[in-house]
Formats: C-alpha cells, sequence, structure tokens
C-alpha cells in the first residue's frame, strides 16, 4: 500500500499555507477581483513574515522554489520543491491570484533556484523575482526570444519588449530571457537578473485579463537597459551541443508547482460543488456504481478521479526534483493533466451548480475564469503534449514538432 501521509515537516507548513488561505485569501478573494490592479495590502503582513521566516532558515507558506540543497540523507528525500507543491497547493484553494501576488515569491525565483551559482544565490537569495520569458513574437516557443544581450566591458546591455510577466511591476528584480549571440541559436539563450530600478527597464503597461485579476501582469521594456555581467544566471559560454538546458531545467522544477496551483484551485471548487450538490439532495456514494447514482453524482466522481490523477502525477514529478532524478517527462504529464482538469472541475461546477453557479454569490465562477491561466503558462496545454510525445517516443524537437 502507498502511504501518502505527509511527513510533519511538511503538515505543518500545509496547515500554516490553509490558515492564510482560509484567512486572509477567501476573505478578500472577491474585492481585488474587481478591483483589478489594486496591489493586496494585506499581503505587506505575508511579506514581513515571509522575510523572518527567510532570514531563520525556514519556509514560508508561498510559492517560493527551494533550490533542493537539503542534508543528504539515504533513501527518499522531500525537500524544498515538495515544500513549496505542499503550500501553494493550499494557497490557490484560497486563491490563485494572490498567491502570484505573495512578495518575495515570484516565479523568478524558481530560476534563480535552478541555474544561479552559490555566489549568485547569496546575492539573489531574498529578492522578489518575476521572469520575463514571452514576448510578441512568439508564446510557447521559448527558443524563439529576440530580447538580446551585448557585453560591453563589465556589463550586459538588453534591448527587447517581454509581455504577460506576472508580478512585473511589483517585484523587485525580474529574470530576463536573452539571446548573447542570435547566430547560434537557442544555445545562446540565457538568464539574466535585472533589477527593478536599472536603467533603461521600464512597465509599458498592465495587462486586462479573464482570471487572476489581483496578481499585476505587466509589458516590459529593455531599452539599453544595463546590468552587471555577474547577473547573467549560470555560466556565459554557449555551449552548442548542450543547447539551452540549463535555463529550460527551470520549468522542470515550476511546472509541478503550477500543476499544484490547478490542483489546489481544482480542490477548492470540488469542496464547493459537492456542498452545493448536498444542499440540494443529491448523494455522492463511493459504494454504489456510478451508472447507478444521480447524473451529478456520477459526475463529480469522475471529476473527483481526474483531480486525484492530477494531484499524483504532481507529487511524483515534484518528489523527482528533489531526488535529483530527470523529470521533464514527468513534469509536463503532471502540467498537462492538472491543467486540463483544473479548468474541467471548475467549469463543470459552474454548470452544476445552474444558476448558482453563473452568479457572483459563491466563487465559483472566479475559480472558473482563473483557471484557464494554469493551462496556459508555464506552457500550453499542447506544448505539453508534443514534449511528452518526443520524450516516449524518442524525438528531438526537429524531428517532432
Amino acid at each position: 500500500m502507498i502511504n501518502l501521509e505527509l511527513p510533519k515537516k511538511l503538515k505543518a507548513s500545509a496547515n500554516q499555507a490553509h490558515q492564510v488561505a482560509a484567512e486572509i485569501f477567501r476573505p478578500i478573494s472577491r474585492k481585488y477581483d474587481l478591483a483589478e490592479h489594486a496591489y493586496p495590502k494585506e499581503l505587506d503582513t505575508m511579506a514581513a513574515m515571509v522575510e523572518g521566516l527567510n532570514d531563520s532558515g525556514k519556509r514560508a507558506a508561498g510559492a517560493a522554489l527551494g533550490r533542493g540543497d537539503e542534508p543528504k540523507v539515504i533513501g527518499n528525500v522531500n525537500g524544498g520543491n515538495m515544500s513549496s507543491l505542499m503550500n501553494v497547493i493550499e494557497t490557490c484553494w484560497g486563491d490563485v491570484g494572490l498567491t502570484l501576488s505573495i512578495p518575495y515569491q515570484g516565479l523568478g525565483n524558481s530560476a534563480i533556484a535552478a541555474v544561479a551559482t552559490d555566489e549568485q544565490l547569496e546575492n539573489f537569495g531574498k529578492v522578489w523575482a518575476s521572469m520575463a520569458i514571452t514576448e510578441p513574437g512568439f508564446g510557447s516557443d521559448s527558443a524563439a526570444v529576440t530580447t538580446t544581450a551585448m557585453l560591453d566591458g563589465d556589463e550586459y546591455v538588453l534591448n527587447g519588449e517581454k509581455i504577460f510577466v506576472t508580478a512585473g511591476e511589483r517585484s523587485t528584480h525580474i529574470v530576463v530571457w536573452a539571446t548573447v549571440d542570435k547566430t547560434k541559436g537557442r544555445a545562446a539563450i540565457k538568464s539574466f537578473v535585472v533589477p527593478r530600478d536599472a536603467p533603461g527597464l521600464s512597465v509599458a503597461r498592465l495587462e486586462h485579463k479573464l482570471g487572476i485579476k489581483s496578481s499585476d501582469t505587466a509589458v516590459l521594456l529593455l531599452q539599453d537597459c544595463r546590468i552587471s555581467r555577474d547577473n547573467l544566471l549560470g555560466t556565459p559560454e554557449v555551449n552548442v551541443e548542450k543547447g539551452f538546458a540549463g535555463v529550460m531545467q527551470t520549468f522542470d522544477n515550476t511546472r509541478p508547482i503550477v500543476a499544484g496551483m490547478a490542483v489546489g484551485l481544482g480542490r477548492a471548487a470540488l469542496e464547493e460543488l459537492r456542498t452545493i450538490l448536498t444542499e440540494a439532495g443529491v448523494e455522492i456514494s463511493y459504494d454504489t456504481p456510478a451508472y447507478n447514482q444521480h447524473a451529478a453524482a456520477a459526475e463529480f466522481l469522475q471529476l473527483e478521479a481526474d483531480w486525484e490523477a492530477s494531484y499524483l502525477l504532481s507529487l511524483r514529478a515534484t518528489w523527482m526534483a528533489d531526488n535529483k532524478k530527470p523529470n521533464s517527462l514527468e513534469a509536463s504529464m503532471s502540467k498537462a493533466k492538472a491543467g486540463r482538469t483544473g479548468t474541467a472541475i471548475s467549469l463543470k461546477a459552474v454548470e452544476l451548480a445552474g444558476t448558482l453557479g453563473y452568479s457572483e454569490r459563491p466563487l465559483l465562477e472566479k475559480w472558473a475564469r482563473d483557471s484557464k491561466i494554469l493551462d496556459i503558462f508555464e506552457g500550453t496545454q499542447q506544448i505539453q503534449q508534443l514534449i511528452v510525445a518526443r520524450r516516449l517516443l524518442g524525438k528531438s524537437s526537429a524531428e517532432l514538432k
């Protein structure tokens, strides 16, 4: 029998995250959904807590990713990535947009954790870093980066435009993907830590969005933006044979976390739907075949089964990351399954709840809007399926497009 009971150290952190979701996020969720782009001032308390816990060497109840440098032990390891997954499931049970707005817990921190040197971790380990990859000319094809980074003495000069940057206005730093040599293709793509006050960096606008309205999504302009050459993450060498596996390693860590976001939202929708169905007199039984139950109950059981699969896939991919096992396949599988399932659960919950589900009285319609981005960012559903197909068939990106 597989024992999925959480270890004590993870359970305590997850419980803390759930309290944050229940006591802070849920009560203000609708408020900041309606007040798009307004900074959730209630998160300032969390910022102080996160800083304090980071200084003490403990982990806060947010979405930040650990580097995975846990003490070496014999056997299975549940480290920083697993802690982050458990936390993000709980906080996204409360609100996805607010989770993405937690200070010092940006997606760019995962890039720093994945490829930074030990010296860079000392310098950037406590910053709030957003991640800037997407450009007007491409979405999921990360190899199509056109933003340039030219070395000029002891500085890199960055030029380009980045769109859909989560926490792009609020974060203290931005991890920017740029090419150091366009003639060498994807191998020349590197990631750079750009401070908010770097000369030449500006916010062009904030996007109005379908969901996660409490999270700011920015368009950033880099116009002769100068940063120290030490702000290039990892090594400056361009290895054509290796490609840009270094920066892509970021996704192996972040995709299971995004899957966890969908798992958290999906659980919230399932719990709310179950309450509504129960109050309507619909009994959901695990002892009776689904085809002998109310149609809504049968639908619920199917959704719950898909949710369980998403949860288990997320656990698997995250555990592999913590145990230094190659998890590109599993990361994409978890992201694809959970992203699709989160959307399916939230939309079906709106449908089964009828007029109540479409109203603003519960949060079901909001969760339906928030869920879609979890199937898009960090690589769309189609991209994840393509990656899975390549891994299973042993094909390269050039062989299978």
